[in-house]
């Protein structure tokens, strides 16, 4: 028998990085403090019982306060959104400084403009390498149309849908 091959974190995150996929911030309100991290690690689990996946990453101040909190809102940005990932994407900042908040169904912070929002109850958790993979049970959503901020190999991009009309952006 061979000896297992050992993957290096950085040609795991390129490689890994091949894999389109959408942007995220999870926000959340911990002891009366709003916190929030961008996220690319998302997935639908159930539609019966309406489940979600998300990583977060272990120690994180949003992490733990989500834990703690036991409630969350997954936001969905849309693509023209990419400062309010970068925002969300800075550790140790103040992710809410001049940023309008918005509460939603369960006192969660919302982003403003998102594609949708997803407010979630953490029906459990557990860690997995450097992440905390938290299973949110949706309790409430909304969600409006336009197109979606994509993320490939480390940057922002844009998707477009086949075979249907883009949405034109005005300024």
């Amino acid at each position: 028998m061979s000896a297992p091959t050992v993957v290096d974190p950085l040609t795991m995150r390129r490689t890994i990085g091949r894999f389109a996929t959408g942007v995220a911030v999870v926000t959340t309100v911990d002891r009366d403090q709003p916190h929030g991290m961008t996220v690319n690690s998302l997935t639908s689990v159930s539609l019966e019982p309406p489940l979600l996946l998300v990583c977060l990453t272990t120690g994180a101040r949003t992490t733990d306060a989500v834990v703690r909190a036991g409630r969350f809102a997954v936001n969905i940005l849309g693509a023209r959104q990419e400062e309010i990932a970068l925002r969300f994407a800075r550790r140790g900042a103040d992710h809410f400084d001049g940023l309008p908040l918005r509460y939603g169904e369960h006192d969660v912070p919302v982003v403003p403009d998102a594609l949708a929002h997803l407010e979630c109850t953490v029906d459990r958790h557990f860690e997995a390498g450097d992440h905390v993979v938290v299973i949110g049970h949706v309790r409430q959503v909304c969600d409006r149309p336009g197109a979606p901020l994509a993320f490939l190999g480390g940057r922002f991009g844009d998707l477009a849908e086949r075979g249907s009309e883009p949405v034109h952006w005005f300024f």
